[in-house]
This record gives structure tokens, C-alpha cells and sequence, in this order.
């Protein structure tokens, strides 16, 4: 975590808009004491690109900064596929430019399909094998078809198609995180906590 300083916030991004080593200078400084005499401190900072505002928490004045508001990042999984994961991160870095985030967020949900050897036709084909195999349920078969139309029209510069605002493009994030989770990430904690338990350890 970074410092609570009087100049600026080291994030890695700002969580309003994403951009990457934002410039958030410090506004306002308060500090408060709870009810059993513990102080906290906080100082709030500006993105100097959107303006967006965020309040950062620590024990002391410049001291490690314990939490910080609002905090939208999400941690994308080792136990997705490599080729997936990329594309995930991708697409989350560049929220703010929603026609390539769309297109990254699609190009996950094709890697993921391919990593299941998923790997003939088309996109549309693999989400129908997919949902034929009870690799994903038909709700999320319906919603991955909704995914794919949304980054074809993006691909292929659809002149009817209204190009898509950072709303749509989370909108595509979340469902790729969703099958993620779904395809991989869970029956991955199911795994080790099955082995764990044979092993009588905890599971990570």
C-alpha cells in the first residue's frame, strides 16, 4: 500500500476512470477518534484526469495507508488459464476505452471455451457445445451469446450498431469474471479443498 502524503496518492490506477499511474493530488485532511480514543486518519485526493475523489485511511499522518475509497480492483485468478487471464486483464485495464475492453473480454471467453477443447466453428458454436456438455448452464449460454454479438459488432465496424459506453464494456467484464469463475476458478477451490481435507490441512 502506499502513503498517506501530503502531495499525492501512489495508486496504480484511479478507480473512477483507470487510467494508469493517475495523478491524484491531495485536497483535505481530517483526523477522528472512536469511541475508545484510537485515531484515525484520512486524507482525500483528486484525479486530475476525471476529477474523481478518493479518501485513503491510516493510522498516522504519512504513514502505510490501511484502506482507501472507493476501491474497485479485482483480482483476477491464477487458476484461469494463462491466455484467458491476459486477455481479462487487459480488457479490465482498459475499461475507459469500451470498444476495446469488449473485444478483450470476448477474446477471454473464446480462450476459456478453447482451453475446455472447445476449439471447432465458431464462437457462437463453442457456446453451443459448451452449454450442450453442462460446461456452463443454458442462462449463461444465453448471456455468452449476448457477450459475442456485443464484440462482433465492435470487430467488425458495424455502421448500425451504437458504439458501446464503459457501462456496456463492464457489463462484458462481468460476465467473462462470471464463467471464469464458474469454468475454473471454483472447481479449483473445490479440488484443494477436497485434498486438503484427505490431508487434514486448510485450503488457500
Amino acid at each position: 500500500m502506499p502513503k498517506l502524503l501530503q502531495s499525492v496518492l501512489d495508486l496504480e490506477r484511479c478507480p473512477h476512470c483507470s487510467v494508469d499511474k493517475p495523478g491524484l493530488v491531495f485536497r483535505y485532511q481530517q483526523n477522528f477518534s472512536d469511541f475508545e480514543s484510537r485515531a484515525t486518519f484520512w486524507r482525500v485526493y483528486s484525479c486530475t484526469r476525471c476529477c474523481g475523489m478518493v479518501a485513503a485511511q491510516a493510522a498516522g499522518w504519512d504513514q502505510e495507508v490501511m484502506a482507501y475509497y472507493p476501491n474497485k480492483s479485482v483480482q483476477v485468478s491464477s487458476d484461469i488459464p494463462e491466455r484467458a487471464r491476459v486477455f481479462l486483464l487487459q480488457a479490465l485495464e482498459s475499461t475507459r476505452a469500451p470498444v476495446g475492453a469488449i473485444m478483450l473480454a470476448a477474446s477471454a471467453v473464446d480462450a476459456m471455451l478453447k482451453a475446455k477443447n472447445l476449439k471447432t466453428g465458431s464462437l457462437n458454436d463453442r457456446i453451443k457445445s459448451a452449454a450442450a456438455n453442462h460446461l456452463i448452464t443454458p442462462e449463461m449460454a444465453d448471456w455468452a451469446h449476448d457477450i459475442r454479438l456485443d464484440a462482433n459488432d465492435q470487430r467488425h465496424a458495424d455502421e448500425s450498431a451504437p458504439l458501446p459506453a464503459v457501462g456496456d464494456a463492464q457489463k462484458v467484464i462481468e460476465f467473462a469474471l462470471a464463467l471464469a469463475q464458474f469454468m475454473f476458478v471454483l472447481p479449483a477451490r473445490v479440488q484443494r479443498g477436497r485434498q486438503s481435507a484427505q490431508q487434514g490441512t486448510v485450503a488457500p
